[in-house]
């Protein structure tokens, strides 16, 4: 198992609680982004830096994602096609998208995107609580925890 970053969008405090998690449990962490991004030295952290453009770092991340493989992703698209490759893709506030609950939340966005396209203010998504932070640890922990069984 490896696990994909979806970087450009992640919050800096799941950066870093991956980048342990990756030493923790000696699975490599690849960040994927289109602007440069710190993180610490280590042989199980990694960045791939990609050109400037729409959807360049989700399709990095297609191409690489392998079955098993972990993608954290607030992109609901880029999650959906690493799942149809039988990856596992958790947002990053801990929400873990699967094949039983895709269509849903694609089928939310699009409808959220048509309201935004008619005019209507839907605002944006709320900021990441302690809880919030707390739920991406946990159940980052025991996606890690199964690949260890």
């Amino acid at each position: 198992m490896k696990i994909w970053v979806d970087a450009d969008a992640c919050p800096v405090v799941n950066k870093d609680i991956l980048c342990r998690a990756a030493e923790r449990v000696g699975v490599l962490a690849t960040f994927v982004a289109n602007q440069f991004i710190r993180l610490p030295p280590s042989r199980l952290v990694k960045f791939i830096q990609v050109a400037k453009g729409f959807d360049v770092a989700d399709n990095e991340i297609v191409l690489r994602v392998e079955e098993g493989d972990l993608v954290i992703t607030g992109d609901i698209p880029l999650a959906a096609e690493v799942i149809e490759k039988g990856a596992v893709a958790l947002n990053h506030r801990g929400e873990l998208y699967t094949a039983q609950n895709i269509r849903e939340c694609l089928n939310m966005r699009d409808f959220m995107d048509t309201l935004r396209s008619s005019g209507l203010e839907t605002g944006g998504p709320s900021a990441l609580t302690q809880n919030d932070r707390q739920a991406f640890a946990n159940q980052l922990d025991k996606i890690l925890a199964r690949r260890q069984k």
